[in-house]
């Protein structure tokens, strides 16, 4: 069997992984040759003229050229902060940066973007990039083996490596490898920042040997001054303090590397755009290095913005409690008292970064019209309203959250409803406690959140416990007015719900989960003390209590580990709250309640991960501080002022975010700011692929979809699955036969749905977008446009043959852009 170049690469890089030069297969003049041209490894891989492209020093280089290569090196480190997170223990953090690595690079548009520059130079090093990256995660990260994620970060970074020598020639090609170079031991302080002194010292020898044997090793010996015998003693340093687990020289050591392969940079290079455009994109690597440091630990600001944001969930469908019992008045003043509220919270620009959409939608759309409906008396403006309000915040919150946390948050405020729903059916509206837990059933059917298919993965057995045993029961028995079952079938179902949370989530997301639950629980208790109900609403609050006293899932040790303090307060508001439900209006002492469990949650979050946000920021403004003083700075100022102001205030903003929240949104502003900049310095300002409309356009209308690829989604359709830019979400779907699925696209460029023709069960049709009779003539007609799912779309299919139906993303199935959907 004829071995192919990937195989060659797969097995070239293990060799040099294994020996600690990891990433030296193909680009340190070895002599090796390329079966399918017959060159050595080491030449451009399409073969250009090099002479043509370097020679004439900075005539010979076009300006484009040089930023895109730039961006090129921006994109090496990200590969290597995947593997860095993988060697702190957290391959599920790296994973996730080379899933959004690869998705930045997936949605790059402009005329001159890293997408389709690399796909231009060379659609060899194109494929073999892409496929790298979706295999450092799939078969690397996801499944905990950092040696494989590895070998497939040195086959990316190789092939742009390569490509980058075709682009600006062999001169530029190592000055930017030296910087690259220099950006990988950034990572070994990162590393020593998270207490991975192991993998510091690993990272740093693994730069040391790739360094003794690249081509600019050489360059820079002997280039003047003193570069290379400071990036050299440096790098051993480096290794030396690791060993020594002492984190601030790893970081001082690393510093002085840094600084000489910048300063090295400049000496090599055929001019000073490839050094300065080159050095800008090192700012932005050091960006995602915080941004990548702040992953690490406990959960994100991010999601305790999540967790204040479900709470106003609760909050709003308490207020239509009020309107539905005549209380207009008490409905409205919660509304505004929401309104007023989220004005001077956290999670307010928090929901404003991570979707303006949704946060003018919840604002406007939601909370206002809502206010407005209540006063006029309209039942059907009130019920669009409140749709409109969970919409908003359902979107802030999945945008918020990573991996299982906005499943661990809907089973918080699945519990909050269901608590409602009994003390409605207590209060003899039956009917009203039946339509909210059937409504539940509904949610959780399509899979809001992710919560069904989530709760099923963790444990099918809580899966089954919770749907099939007692909400369906809890259904029955209100309908039936029985009693005993309601309070069987809901005690169940609250414990099977915590049971997950406690299962699928740390500590500190639980109790971040469970504060959101028991402050929804204090507006429960207004809400019946203004109807009246001040024995139960007193008993809803004591029931509260005693949760948080049995331990809340975690929660009352977690808060008194943080804050003695905060603990006590939330104890004694908790019970201010209880006090005055007995005898009263408690909406004062209520809200005073809900303060300290909004700040509770914050302060579990930050307690479970805090110092790592503060190592990130240290990176940044240690970043700010090397900027001011750098040779770059003036290059920038005088080349374009506003490109040098985007760049200074977008760093700016990326410390502020990885202290505050926001972290996601705040680096990739850096990154488009750093890229904006990176051309600007090569002699292009106006060349930057940032902001510009989306270059891909004219080709997608070129696309078809075919008889089963229709405009929106369809109301008929039972299960939906988003397609983002390299997922299916929810990657597995359960559903009974007749079902019907709509796939619709969610983000990125066009899609497929293709199932794979070995993989389905027996009997059924082969099925795919575009309606194929097989999986050869899927890919085939892919290759022609044909099967394309595009914005605003959706691939529609009944299944009717039980079993598992696997299915890919022709064009990002390399990235792991794959699905199954079981047919029960």
């Amino acid at each position: 069997m004829r071995q192919t170049r990937r195989d060659w690469l797969k097995g070239s890089s293990a060799v040099a992984a294994s020996l600690g030069l990891a990433g030296c297969a193909g680009m340190f003049g070895s002599d090796e040759t390329d079966e399918e041209t017959g060159t050595p490894t080491d030449e451009p891989v399409d073969g250009t003229d090099e002479a043509e492209q370097s020679s004439g020093g900075d005539g010979g280089l076009a300006a484009t050229d040089v930023a895109v290569a730039a961006e090129w090196n921006a994109m090496r480190t990200r590969l290597w902060n995947a593997v860095a997170l993988g060697r702190a223990g957290s391959p599920e953090a790296g994973a996730g940066v080379a899933q959004a690595t690869f998705a930045r690079f997936e949605e790059a548009s402009g005329e001159h973007n890293a997408h389709e520059a690399l796909e231009s130079t060379s659609e060899t090093a194109y494929e073999e990039f892409e496929s790298a990256l979706g295999e450092l995660r799939t078969a690397g990260l996801d499944v905990g083996d950092v040696g494989r994620a590895s070998e497939e970060a040195s086959i990316g970074s190789d092939q742009l490596h390569s490509a980058q020598r075709t682009r600006v020639g062999d001169t530029a090609a190592q000055a930017l490898d030296l910087q690259a170079l220099g950006a990988r031991v950034a990572d070994a302080a990162m590393l020593a920042d998270a207490g991975a002194f192991e993998g510091a010292a690993t990272v740093a020898e693994a730069v040391l040997a790739r360094f003794e044997n690249a081509p600019v090793h050489g360059a820079l010996e002997a280039a003047e001054g003193d570069a290379y015998a400071r990036f050299e003693g440096g790098v051993d340093a480096v290794v030396e303090s690791a060993r020594s687990e002492d984190a601030a020289s790893v970081r001082a050591d690393a510093e002085t590397v840094l600084t000489a392969a910048i300063d090295g940079s400049y000496r090599i290079a055929p001019a000073e755009a490839v050094a300065g455009s080159g050095h800008v994109a090192v700012f932005q690597a050091l960006g995602w290095d915080a941004a990548a440091l702040s992953r690490i630990g406990g959960p994100s600001t991010e999601f305790a913005h999540a967790a204040a944001l479900t709470v106003y969930r609760a909050r709003v469908r308490d207020a239509v409690r009020l309107y539905e019992a005549g209380q207009t008045a008490a409905a409205r003043a919660a509304v505004e008292a929401v309104f007023a509220h989220f004005e001077g919270a956290r999670a307010h620009e928090a929901l404003e970064e991570a979707s303006e959409d949704a946060y003018h939608q919840f604002e406007e759309d939601g909370l206002a019209a809502l206010s407005t409906a209540i006063d006029e008396g309209d039942d059907e403006g009130v019920q669009s309203a409140v749709e409109t309000v969970d919409d908003a915040l359902l979107t802030g919150i999945e945008t918020l959250g990573t991996g299982d946390e906005p499943a661990l948050l809907e089973a918080g405020y699945f519990r909050a409803r269901l608590a409602d729903a009994v003390e409605r059916y207590d209060s003899g509206e039956t009917a009203a406690a039946a339509a909210v837990a059937s409504g539940l059933f509904e949610t959780f059917e399509r899979d809001e959140a992710g919560f069904h298919e989530t709760l099923e993965h963790t444990s099918e057995d809580l899966y089954h416990t919770f749907e099939e045993e007692h909400l369906d029961g809890l259904i029955t028995a209100f309908e039936a007015g029985d009693d005993g079952a309601v309070e069987t079938h809901a005690s169940g179902a609250m414990d099977a719900l915590l049971s997950f949370e406690t299962t699928a989530g740390s500590t500190a997301q639980v109790s971040a989960v469970e504060s959101g639950y028991m402050a929804a629980r204090g507006f429960d208790a207004r809400a019946l003390a203004i109807a009246g109900a001040n024995d139960r609403a007193a008993t809803a609050l004591e029931d509260a209590f005693g949760h948080f006293e049995a331990g809340a899932g975690g929660f009352h040790e977690a808060l008194e580990h943080a804050d003695h303090e905060l603990y006590e307060s939330f104890e004694t508001a908790l019970s201010d709250a209880r006090g005055a439900a007995g005898s009263g209006d408690p909406t004062e002492a209520v809200r005073s309640f809900n303060d300290r469990a909004v700040e509770a949650i914050y302060t579990v979050v930050s307690s479970a991960g805090g110092s790592q946000s503060a190592a990130a920021a240290g990176i940044v403004e240690d970043a700010f501080a090397r900027f001011e003083s750098a040779r770059v700075h003036e290059l920038l100022e005088e080349a374009d002022h506003d490109a040098y102001e985007g760049f200074e205030g977008a760093l700016g903003d990326l410390g502020t975010a990885v202290e505050d929240g926001g972290v996601s949104a705040a680096a990739s502003a850096f990154a488009d700011a750093s890229l904006r900049a990176q051309f600007a310095v090569a002699g292009a300002p106006d060349a930057a692929p940032v902001g510009a409309s989306d270059a891909d356009g004219g080709a997608e209308t070129e696309l078809s979809g075919g008889p089963n690829v229709v405009e929106g989604v369809p109301e008929d359709a039972d299960h939906v699955v988003d397609m983002n830019a390299v997922a299916f979400d929810p990657a597995e779907l359960t559903v009974s036969a007749g079902d019907t699925v709509a796939w619709t696209h969610a983000g990125g460029e066009a899609h497929s749905v293709t199932a794979v023709e070995d993989e389905l069960p027996d009997g059924a049709t082969y099925w795919a977008s575009g309606d194929f009779e097989s999986e050869s003539a899927a890919r085939e007609g892919w290759e022609h446009g044909q099967g394309a799912v595009q914005s605003g779309q959706s691939y529609v299919r009944t299944f009717e043959t039980t079993g598992e139906h696997a299915y890919v993303c022709i064009p990002h199935e390399a990235a792991g852009m794959v699905g199954t959907v079981v047919v029960e």
